[in-house]
């Protein structure tokens, strides 16, 4: 929606010049216009600013007025709202997956999920995936999701295009869970859920992330609640950190 009244300038070059009034200042209708058509606008600053109007400073008299400036700040409600609210949850992000279709993941209100960034060729590759998908497989049912991105920042060991990645996870070690489009989790060009993540949850040595598998614990609200670093194996959540683990915020422990 847009704003709805604009700021009106009268001026003759060179000069700008502007309504006087007699007395204390205050407001007209003439101070901030409804927006209706350029027509109507400009008939009615012709009524307040007739041939030699007393309003106008005295040495400035005018025949016609022209409309000088107009300014508007013509902006959307929703875009001032997105540029001034930072996200307030996982929820509100849009992420492509690996077919490259867009995933809202406001569709995961009332899940758990693990975000994990995964690399094929790894040495934590082997263990991260196979403990992943026993992980998957004994709670999902129970309201767990684990969501996997693709990173190839960490000494290049996530090569491949994502439908080799895809057919790697899946033949390999029997994925089941959603691997993602391809990402980067640092630098210039990380994804706006990987900026979103590292703000919500720093490391011991900083935001960035610091090798392939680091995982973040998110709750049913979308809200990050713990990061665990690369080494941190996914079937230690059921025995440790028993404040945030899966367990705990899938209310089963």
């Amino acid at each position: 929606m847009l704003c709805s009244s604009v700021r009106v300038l009268i001026h003759r070059n060179p000069r700008i010049l502007t309504k006087q009034f007699s007395g204390p200042p205050k407001p007209t209708h003439l101070d901030y216009l409804p927006i209706s058509s350029t027509t109507s606008l400009y008939s009615r600053l012709k009524s307040d600013f007739p041939s030699g109007s007393s309003r106008l400073h005295a040495h400035q008299k005018i025949r016609t007025p022209t409309i000088g400036l107009v300014l508007c700040s013509l902006r959307s409600d929703r875009k001032m709202a997105s540029q001034s609210e930072k996200p307030k949850s996982v929820h509100e992000f849009t992420v492509k997956d690996a077919r490259g279709n867009d995933v809202d993941l406001s569709q995961y209100k009332g899940k758990v999920l693990l975000i994990v960034n995964v690399a094929s060729q790894c040495g934590l590759t082997n263990s991260n995936y196979t403990e992943l998908s026993k992980l998957y497989e004994k709670y999902k049912d129970q309201g767990l999701e684990i969501l996997a991105f693709p990173c190839n920042q960490f000494g290049g060991q996530e090569p491949g295009d994502n439908e080799q990645i895809m057919e790697f996870a899946c033949t390999r070690f029997k994925a089941e869970f959603p691997i993602f489009d391809k990402v980067d989790v640092n630098g210039e060009k990380t994804a706006p859920i990987y900026k979103f993540l590292k703000s919500s949850k720093g490391g011991i040595l900083g935001d960035g992330i610091k090798w392939n598998f680091a995982k973040f614990l998110v709750d049913k609200d979308g809200n990050v609640v713990d990061r665990y670093a690369p080494t941190t194996s996914p079937l230690s959540f059921e025995v440790k950190h028993a404040c945030k683990d899966v367990k705990k915020l899938l209310g089963t422990a």
